[in-house]
């Protein structure tokens, strides 16, 4: 038989190709222009989600006028950690994708790491961002779906961890951009069947040790099956609604700073009463913003309370302390300094 041509290998189009395809579509023609033939890379591990995504990629970027690339990071984590990368590297090229890039890491594990799964998280973005420097790539497509959208909400939820957790992921973050957050899962393994892509199972995705694989397995089933379908896409829509709202509350933050921050002797201060005159939301919004600022400490809630009861709750108390600041109320300010510097000491300093 004679061999097959490349419009005999391209697979039929299928809903759920047409799907992916549309939704990487979508995401590149919201680029901004930048020159000839842009080079965007895809995060590829070889499981269906970013092994879909590539496919996809290799296909509309060429008739955007871009090129399209892979960048491919083995943690080492797994035995024949290497031979996965390297058959997810194959793959990349069958598609048609080039550059391909393969990138070793070394995922800490010391007490500041934060677990395995952030340790691992932190080693693979640091590498994509270096990729991406590397070669001038305009963007790294990443894999996420609407089903990891959704279990980031409830991990949040569950964890208490605010506003700030709860709005997910974002579509677009600098240089890194989701097109698949609207798409599902199941969307991504029909796909690659349809196409005869095999992806790679990772075995981390079914290891219940893991608090996300708990969440995807049975959590998610459960809440489907008990409220009725549809719970996984509520949970995206309050993601997608509590982001916009807190965009809009970063822009507000934004513009109102300059007016009411100064630098004082060793920190920074805020006008009490223009903390006062702002709805709870703004008030422990610019609190949190100036010491992530100034300090680069994030606050918990309780912490930011702590802070903001010197403006809401006064009656003579001498300050708060928060993981290595201070702050006090002196003359109509709050006074944030790191905990080291502190300078006002005698009681008259304070109203």
């Amino acid at each position: 038989m004679p061999p097959e041509t490349p419009s005999e290998r391209r697979p039929r189009l299928t809903p759920a190709i047409a799907d992916v395809r549309r939704a990487v579509r979508d995401s590149l023609e919201a680029l901004p222009p930048s020159g000839d033939a842009p080079l965007v890379l895809v995060a590829l591990s070889g499981g269906p989600d970013s092994l879909a995504l590539a496919a996809a990629t290799a296909f509309e970027a060429p008739r955007r006028g871009m090129r399209a690339g892979a960048v491919i990071v083995d943690h080492g984590l797994q035995r024949d950690s290497a031979l996965v990368a390297a058959r997810a590297a194959e793959q990349a090229r069958a598609l048609g994708l080039d550059p391909v890039l393969v990138r070793l890491v070394e995922v800490g594990s010391g007490p500041g790491s934060g677990g395995p799964e952030a340790a691992a998280r932190d080693a693979r973005y640091t590498a994509l961002d270096a990729a991406r420097r590397d070669t001038g790539s305009v963007a790294v497509l990443l894999g996420h779906t609407l089903d990891d959208q959704a279990e980031t909400v409830l991990l949040g939820l569950a964890r208490g961890a605010g506003a700030s957790s709860l709005h997910g992921m974002a579509p677009v973050s600098g240089a890194l951009m989701r097109p698949l957050l609207g798409i599902r899962r199941k969307t991504t393994v029909a796909a690659c069947v349809d196409a005869g892509l095999e992806p790679w199972t990772d075995p981390h995705n079914v290891d219940p040790t893991y608090t996300r694989v708990r969440v995807r397995e049975t959590v998610l089933p459960t809440l489907e099956s008990e409220l009725g379908p549809g719970v996984a896409e509520a949970l995206a829509r309050t993601a997608e609604q509590l982001r916009e709202d807190s965009d809009a509350l970063d822009r507000m933050v934004e513009e109102t700073i300059e007016e009411i921050v100064e630098h004082a002797e060793a920190g920074i201060a805020i006008s009490v009463g223009a903390l006062a005159a702002n709805p709870a939301a703004l008030r422990n919004r610019i609190i949190r913003f100036v010491v992530l600022s100034e300090f680069g400490v994030s606050l918990s809630r309780a912490q930011t309370l702590a802070a903001a009861a010197l403006v809401t709750d006064w009656h003579g108390q001498k300050g708060a302390d928060l993981p290595g600041i201070r702050v006090v109320r002196v003359a109509g300010k709050l006074v944030f300094q790191a905990a080291a510097d502190i300078y006002v000491k005698e009681p008259r300093a304070f109203e």
